[in-house]
């Protein structure tokens, strides 16, 4: 029960405010009701700069060199639009003043009992050097390529809300650069079907061996990139000893002949100072001493200040 006489509506009001993401609710017409204090300082607009009035389509527009290779994802559409984005889109800002700020943004239809939109929620957040994270190489090739860049835009989004929880919740945040050790080889021995069907059956090997939380996406051609919340970074290693056992034990065969299977993994759990391009390039770095030990091996990098930022 809700004491002295507050209701439903000043309980959630109350809470979103308190948020460190930004937070507009719009009605059917598209005009803000609500404007929460993050999404004030975020914009420079002010509450009282947009409540009761339309929410111009300019405040925000699809970051086009981001996801022009992904014409078959999910759409932002302007507030006036209908369907619902199926995933957080990196999507440009335009503050009070005039300049750009990138963000990750989501749009979530409200409906009534009966299925009837009556508004929009609308949840943002900026985001930096979203396009400098390090990738795996994706060699150009049709189809191919599009599919790679797609799940590796997808992996961003994914990776930029467990970095914002990490920072706001101290949800605890981790990741897993894997190589298959034999995919180049296969590509070129046996050709890029043979190489796209180990990978395959290596990805599924691995889903076997997350937990519910975690996210497991491609990251380069022959790469991915696993999403831990494993509380340290011991905990993150020997997560990564049971997945490498997995890829060791994936069963594929290509013309009868069964094709043994190895990973190099570097792991690299999150550290205070610093930023989601240094995590990214702890764990790349540790993959590939991986590799240069032979493969099949496990290396952890833990954090020793701002030079792990160097790309050198």
């Amino acid at each position: 029960m809700l004491a002295n006489g507050e209701n439903r509506e000043e309980v959630l009001a109350a809470a979103m405010c308190h948020l460190d993401e930004g937070m507009a609710v719009l009605d059917a017409a598209s005009r803000v009701l609500f404007w929460n204090p993050a999404a004030e300082a975020i914009t420079g607009y002010l509450s009282a700069d947009l409540l009761s009035r339309t929410l111009p389509p300019s405040a925000y527009q699809i970051d086009a060199q981001h996801h022009a290779a992904h014409a078959s994802q999910p759409r932002m559409v302007t507030p006036e639009g209908t369907g619902p984005v199926e995933r957080p889109l990196l999507v440009i800002l335009r503050h009070k003043q005039g300049h750009s700020l990138p963000a990750m943004l989501r749009r979530t239809p409200l409906r009534d009992a009966f299925g009837k939109r009556f508004g929009t929620l609308l949840r943002f957040h900026p985001v930096e050097e979203i396009d400098t994270l390090p990738h795996g190489s994706v060699e150009e090739d049709g189809g191919r390529e599009n599919r790679v860049e797609a799940s590796q835009a997808d992996m961003e989004a994914r990776l930029d809300e467990a970095w914002q929880e990490w920072h706001t919740r101290s949800v605890p945040f981790g990741l897993l650069w894997i190589e298959v050790d034999q995919a180049a080889t296969l590509r070129k021995t046996h050709g890029r079907d043979a190489s796209d069907a180990m990978l395959a059956i290596v990805e599924k090997t691995l889903l076997h061996g997350l937990k519910p939380t975690e996210i497991l996406g491609r990251w380069g051609m022959h790469e991915f990139l696993v999403l831990c919340h494993e509380r340290t970074p011991e905990m993150l290693e020997a997560h990564a000893h049971r997945l490498g056992t997995l890829a060791r034990a994936a069963d594929f065969r290509w013309w009868g002949d069964r094709v043994p299977l190895t990973a190099s993994i570097g792991a690299a759990h999150a550290a205070e100072d610093e930023s989601l391009r240094c995590l990214l390039l702890r764990a790349q770095r540790g993959m590939q001493e991986s590799t240069l030990l032979g493969g099949n091996h496990i290396v952890s990098k833990v954090f020793k200040g701002g030079r792990e930022c160097s790309q050198s």
